[in-house]
């Protein structure tokens, strides 16, 4: 995938993730392109699935989540659906991702109290043991690739 996008693509990816309501005409001036060779790189993009969607991000603690909690879960048994279903109900959960090693997923959990932090942990630990972490801040938000891959250096 990565062969079809060149600079001027990682560009506009740098400046969608930054802005994604960014203008087209703005986003044209950015990148050098006139604004309907823009739009054709933005919807070939999208249509190639590299750009997935636009969405607001939402300040947490303002949004009434002051609490932002880790938890990691093994699970225990050889059936997801049941965790999957949980997960899609649970709007809290803002985030699920399977992993290797000792655990099986981390989830990230906005919660509006430390008791309502506990009572999304528990029903996870329906699936398995749990361990959480409260996060004290985003040292590093999360900001999206703005650049290629590098290939690996060859010994």
């Amino acid at each position: 995938m990565t062969e079809s996008l060149d600079a001027t693509d990682w560009s506009i990816l740098s400046e969608l993730q930054q802005d994604g309501r960014l203008p087209i005409t703005e986003l044209s001036r950015r990148v050098g392109l006139s604004a309907s060779a823009t739009t054709d790189r933005v919807k070939r993009l999208e249509s190639l699935g590299v750009i997935t969607g636009y969405r607001a991000e939402v300040d947490l603690e303002k949004a009434g989540f002051p609490l932002l909690g880790l938890v990691r879960l093994k699970y225990s048994a050889h059936q997801h659906q049941p965790l999957h279903r949980v997960l899609e109900e649970r709007r809290e959960i803002l985030e699920c991702l399977r992993t290797t090693g000792d655990d099986c997923y981390t989830v990230r959990v906005a919660a509006t109290s430390m008791r309502h932090l506990e009572e999304v942990v528990d029903e996870l630990a329906r699936f398995g043991s749990t361990t959480t972490s409260v996060v004290f801040s985003r040292t590093l938000p999360y900001r999206g690739p703005v650049e290629p891959p590098k290939e690996p250096k060859q010994p």
